[in-house]
C-alpha cells in the first residue's frame, strides 16, 4: 500500500509527497496504468514516453507488476548519448529494455538511436515519430541540476521550435551519470546527446513526474519555489494543469 503524506499544488502543478521511495513508485505506476487503459478503452492503442535512471525503477518495477494488455502500447523514450552503442551499459535504450520492454513485451518499443550515422536525420525521424503518435502518457524525472529529460539549464528552451535535438551535456548532469554509477568517470560521459525538448514532453496528455531521493530536494524545492525559469527547466511544470509531481519524504525534504 502507498503510504500517501499530503498533497499541495503550486501554480497548476499536482504534488503529492508520499512516505518513502517504494511507495511513491506504486502510486505513480497506478495511475499510469489507469492513463494508459483509459486511452485503449478510447482508442484501441496507447502511446508512452518513459524515462530512465535510477529515481525511475520503483515506478517501472511497478509498472511490470501491473494487469495491463502490454499489447496495445507503444513505448517511446526521451533522450540518448551520442555515439553510444545500444548494448553498452549506461545506453538508455538498454535500460528501458532490461526494466520494462523484455518484461511486458509492448506492441512496439521506438528507441532512440544514439549511434546514428546521420543523427539530424535520427532527430527528424523521431519526432516524425512522437507527431504520428501524440503521447497519452509522459513519465518523467528531473534531475540534480532540474532538467527535464536533456535540457539542461544552460540550453533549455521552454519555447523551441524542435521537438528532438543535439545538446551539449552540463557538466553536473554528466557528474549525475558518474554518481549513478554508469559511468566509472566523468571523461567516461559522452558531452552531447539527443533529446526531447520541453515542448515535445508537455505535449502528452498527461505529465507524471516521479522524483524520489534525497539528493533532488534541492532542485525540487528550486522547481516549486523559485522563478519559472529555465535556469532551473523544472520549473516549467508548474504552467502544466495535466501534470503530477510525486515525491517521497526525501525529495520533498526542503519545502
Amino acid at each position: 500500500m502507498a503510504i500517501h503524506l499530503y498533497d499541495m499544488k503550486v501554480g497548476q502543478l499536482d504534488v503529492e509527497v508520499y512516505d518513502d521511495n517504494a511507495s511513491l513508485g506504486r502510486a505513480a505506476a497506478t495511475e499510469a496504468i489507469a492513463v494508459l487503459r483509459a486511452a485503449i478503452v478510447l482508442n484501441g492503442h496507447a502511446n508512452a514516453i518513459l524515462a530512465t535512471g535510477n529515481s525511475q525503477i520503483t515506478m517501472l518495477d511497478a509498472l511490470c507488476h501491473a494487469d495491463l494488455d502490454w499489447s496495445k502500447v507503444n513505448l517511446f523514450h526521451m533522450d540518448e548519448y551520442i555515439g553510444l552503442p545500444a548494448a553498452h551499459t549506461a545506453s538508455f535504450r538498454r535500460f528501458l529494455r532490461e526494466k520494462i520492454v523484455d518484461v511486458v513485451h509492448p506492441a512496439a518499443f521506438y528507441g532512440v538511436d544514439g549511434d546514428a550515422v546521420d543523427v539530424p536525420a535520427e532527430c527528424q525521424r523521431y519526432a516524425a515519430l512522437l507527431q504520428q503518435n501524440p503521447a497519452d502518457l509522459c513519465c518523467l524525472g528531473i534531475g540534480e541540476n532540474g532538467h527535464l529529460a536533456f535540457n539542461d539549464p544552460p540550453f533549455a528552451d521552454f519555447n523551441d521550435p524542435q521537438w528532438v535535438k543535439v545538446v551539449s551535456l552540463d557538466e553536473k548532469s554528466r557528474k549525475q551519470q558518474v554518481g549513478e554509477g554508469h559511468f566509472p568517470t566523468l571523461d567516461a560521459v559522452p558531452r552531447q546527446a539527443i533529446t526531447l525538448t520541453i515542448p515535445a514532453l508537455l505535449s502528452a496528455k498527461r505529465m507524471l513526474c516521479i522524483v524520489p531521493e534525497k539528493r533532488k530536494a534541492a532542485p525540487v524545492k528550486a522547481a516549486l519555489s523559485g522563478p519559472i525559469s529555465t535556469t532551473c527547466p523544472a520549473s516549467i511544470l508548474r504552467t502544466a494543469p495535466h501534470a503530477k509531481l510525486f515525491l517521497d519524504r526525501e525529495s520533498a525534504s526542503l519545502l
